[in-house]
């Protein structure tokens, strides 16, 4: 999916009824006694990595492990682990640049400094195998990285001439990736040739902020700073976008995160959304159905008026007890609450930012998340071994 860093294990989605998807996740658990685990490798898998702890014991963190300070007073308003890696990281800065960095071996350092863009870097994304990073930036470019040397493969300019605010990789065809800009628009782009896909774009109500593919890249969610929320259905053989269903969260606000996931655990079975959306809480959206129309599930609270604030779904949550979330907050925190506790929903509350933090992601097994902030600062923390 595009879930912001939830790329961890991923259940298989079926391309056909999401009803249907969410009929067979419940029926894999009805069969089993209360308190059982769905019986297959993956689960088991997910199940030894994360271990048999609580919520809380899990996402206990023993400190800062490092502090990157490379984009210091300039914003990094994106980072984001490598795909199924526990040791390489990303993150783009409204400097202008985005930098790789590498947790091990130790001490950790900035592997390679991706520079060219000509303004602020606003979005990036990992290729699925990690050799491709595309990004975009006020200067109007979307940019392609080899992620080993640091080349720019190709520059793709917008069309309009117009700011590009946000991309995301098609998960099953990494030669796509979806682009939003500041004139409303949202375009599908062959990165291989750095044309546009006929029939590959459309418009919304405002500044394209935020995108999210579910995980067979048949449904594409996108977020405006006018408070919509539109679903595509996307055209596997073509990439055409149909435009499906719209969903009006906050007259004016601005759709800042979209997060993707299958199913979140063995109570909340059904295809969700996190989003971010300048109302002061965290909202957690059901998808009802195969045109991705949303009904909301549940809220949080947290200070989120202006900034560009993301959250993340955990990796590994879907198979223990209990499901958890990650957000940044304006008040320098980083958050964790559980989605199926009705009272006291915070697991945990990370401080140590000197300003909002914009952005979360957990590497691949949990062991290490990483958080950034509008000062410039990434901080990694490291979760306490049990």
């Amino acid at each position: 999916p595009r879930a912001q860093g939830a790329r961890g294990h991923r259940r298989s989605v079926s391309r056909g009824s999401y009803q249907l998807q969410a009929q067979m996740n419940r029926a894999v658990y009805d069969e089993r006694p209360p308190g059982s685990l769905v019986p297959t490798s993956v689960a088991e898998a997910s199940r030894a990595m994360a271990g048999d702890t609580t919520l809380s014991e899990n996402y206990a963190f023993a400190g800062m492990h490092h502090i990157f300070d490379q984009h210091v007073d300039s914003a990094v308003p994106r980072l984001q682990f490598a795909n199924d890696d526990k040791h390489l990281l990303a993150c783009c800065s409204l400097d202008g640049s985005l930098s790789i960095m590498t947790l091990s071996p130790s001490p950790p350092s900035v592997k390679v400094t991706l520079k060219g863009h000509g303004g602020p870097v606003t979005d990036f994304a990992w290729s699925l195998s990690n050799d491709i990073i595309v990004s975009t930036s006020l200067d109007g470019t979307l940019r392609i990285w080899n992620t080993e040397d640091g080349r720019c493969i190709r520059e793709v300019r917008d069309p309009e001439s117009s700011e590009l605010l946000c991309c995301t990789f098609q998960p099953m065809n990494n030669n796509l990736t979806v682009v939003g800009n500041s004139k409303h628009h949202l375009q599908v782009v062959n990165i291989s040739t750095g044309k546009k896909v006929k029939g590959g774009s459309s418009k919304l109500t405002g500044r394209v902020l935020s995108l999210s593919f579910d995980a067979p890249g048949r449904i594409l969610w996108a977020g405006d700073d006018r408070g919509s929320i539109f679903s595509f259905l996307f055209d596997m053989a073509t990439g055409k976008l149909t435009k499906a269903k719209r969903l009006v969260v906050s007259e004016g606000s601005s759709i800042c995160s979209i997060s993707a996931r299958s199913w979140i655990s063995r109570e909340a079975r059904d295809p969700s959304l996190l989003i971010n959306a300048c109302v002061n809480k965290l909202l957690l959206y059901r998808v009802v159905d195969n045109d991705g129309t949303l009904q909301l599930k549940r809220s949080f609270p947290i200070q989120h008026g202006s900034q560009m604030v993301h959250s993340i779904f955990c990796p590994l949550m879907s198979f223990r007890q209990g499901a958890c979330v990650v957000t940044g907050s304006e008040d320098a925190c980083v958050y964790f609450f559980d989605v199926e506790r009705n009272t006291k929903a915070i697991v945990n509350k990370l401080q140590g930012h000197g300003g909002p933090v914009l952005d979360v992601s957990f590497n691949c097994d949990e062991s290490l998340l990483a958080s950034a902030d509008s000062t410039g600062m990434v901080i990694i923390w490291r979760r306490e071994q049990k």
